[in-house]
C-alpha cells in the first residue's frame, strides 16, 4: 500500500527515491510520505485554518511518539466525485490527489511502520519531521491568519532572514536528514568533512526550495502568499499586490534576477555536495545529481520567461529523459559527469 501511495504522490521525485540503495530508501521514503501528508493537512484550503493547525499539530504529536490517541482525518475528505472510485478530498480530481486523499485515511498505517523502524532511523525522522511541521505551522499563521477575511491582496514574508528560514524549514532539513541517513547506512568510514557535507546537504535543499517558490510565484500569489520579501519590494517600489500585474514584471526582474541567482549558488553547493560524494555510491550520487540537474535547467528557462505570468515554467519529459540517460552512462566517466552541470545550466531554452 505504502510503495503504490509513494509512486502516486510523490510523481518525478518517485524516481529518486527508487534510485536510492535498499539501505535507505526506505527511511528516506517514509520521511516524505510523511511530509506528504502534513503538506495535505496544511493546504486543504476547504478546511477552516486553525483546524488545520490541530490537526497538524496531533499528528506531529503521534509523529514524535508523545500521543497515541488514533487519528482520523476523515473530516478532510468529501465524498468521492463519480467515477473516482475512492474517498475524495477537497483538491483538484487526478491522480496525486486521490493519493493523498488516500495517505490521510490510511495515516496509521504510515505511522505503523515509522513505529517499526531501528531507534536511530526513528529518531532522524522524527527529528526531520519536527523542523518540517513547525514550519508548516508558521507557513499558516504568516499567511493564512495575517490575511483579513476576504482579502484580494497577498499577504508577504517580511524579510529575507524570513524566506531563508523558511526554506531551511521544509527543504534544507531535508538535505540534512538525507546526508544523516545516507552517512550512517552507506558509507560511514568514509574520510569526509561531516559539517562540510551537513552544510552544503542543507544549500542543496534550499536550492531546490526557492527555485520551486520562483517557479510557482504568480500561483502562490493568487492564492494570497508572496514568499518574496515585503522589504525587498519595497525596494524597488512594489507592494505584494502590484505582482498580481504580469505588466510589473520588468520592475521586478532586478529583485527576481537575485533570487535566481542565489538558487543558482545553493544548488552548485549541491553539484559540489554531490561530487564530494564517494564515487562508488552511484545510487546515491544519481539521486542527487538529477533533482540539482532538473533545477538547474529550471532556471535558465526562467530567467527566460515572465515571472508574473500565470503559465507555470516547467522543463520537458524529453529534457528530463535527457538528463537521466546523460547521468547514467557519464556516472563511470569522471570527466564527463563533471561538466553536466555546466551544460545544464547554460543550455538555452527550447534547446536539446
Amino acid at each position: 500500500m505504502l510503495t503504490s501511495l509513494l509512486r502516486d504522490v510523490s510523481r518525478s521525485f518517485y524516481l529518486t527515491l527508487r534510485a536510492l540503495p535498499a539501505a535507505v530508501r526506505p527511511q528516506i521514503s517514509l520521511a516524505y510520505l510523511l511530509a506528504r501528508a502534513t503538506d495535505t493537512l496544511a493546504d486543504t484550503e476547504l478546511v477552516p485554518v486553525e483546524e488545520r493547525l490541530t490537526a497538524l499539530a496531533e499528528l506531529r504529536e503521534r509523529i514524535l511518539g508523545r500521543s497515541s490517541e488514533r487519528l482520523d482525518f476523515s473530516g478532510f475528505v468529501l465524498p468521492s466525485p463519480a467515477g473516482d472510485g475512492g474517498p475524495g478530498q477537497a483538491l483538484p480530481t487526478n491522480r496525486t490527489a486521490a493519493a493523498e486523499r488516500t495517505l490521510l485515511l490510511r495515516i496509521e498505517d504510515a505511522l505503523a511502520v515509522l513505529a517499526s523502524l531501528p531507534g536511530e532511523d526513528l529518531e532522524k525522522i522524527r527529528t526531520v519531521l519536527e523542523i518540517i511541521t513547525g514550519g508548516q505551522e508558521l507557513d499558516l499563521r504568516r499567511f493564512e491568519l495575517r490575511r483579513a477575511p476576504g482579502a484580494t491582496v497577498p499577504a508577504a514574508l517580511r524579510t529575507q532572514a524570513e524566506l531563508d528560514d523558511y526554506t531551511y524549514r521544509v527543504a534544507g532539513c531535508v538535505g540534512e536528514f538525507w546526508t544523516a541517513v545516507c552517512r550512517a547506512r552507506l558509507f560511514p568510514e568514509e574520510p569526509l568533512d561531516d559539517a562540510w557535507l551537513r552544510d552544503h546537504g542543507v544549500r542543496f535543499g534550499k536550492g531546490l526550495q526557492l527555485v520551486n517558490i520562483l517557479r510557482d510565484l504568480p500561483a502562490d500569489l493568487r492564492q494570497g502568499r508572496c514568499y518574496l520579501p515585503a522589504e525587498d519590494l519595497r525596494s524597488a517600489g512594489l507592494v505584494p499586490g502590484d505582482l498580481l500585474v504580469p505588466a510589473n514584471a520588468s520592475r521586478l526582474r532586478p529583485l527576481y534576477q537575485r533570487e535566481l541567482d542565489l538558487a543558482g549558488a545553493h544548488l552548485a553547493a549541491g553539484w559540489t555536495y554531490t561530487q564530494a560524494l564517494p564515487r562508488g555510491q552511484v545510487r546515491v550520487r544519481l539521486a542527487c545529481a538529477w533533482p540539482v540537474l532538473i533545477g538547474v535547467r529550471t532556471l535558465a528557462l526562467l530567467r527566460e520567461t515572465n515571472p508574473l505570468a500565470e503559465k507555470r515554467v516547467k522543463v520537458s519529459r524529453r529534457e528530463v529523459r535527457q538528463i537521466l540517460l546523460g547521468t547514467v552512462w557519464r556516472c563511470a566517466w569522471p570527466r564527463g559527469w563533471d561538466g553536466l552541470y555546466r551544460r545544464w545550466s547554460q543550455v538555452l531554452p527550447g534547446a536539446g
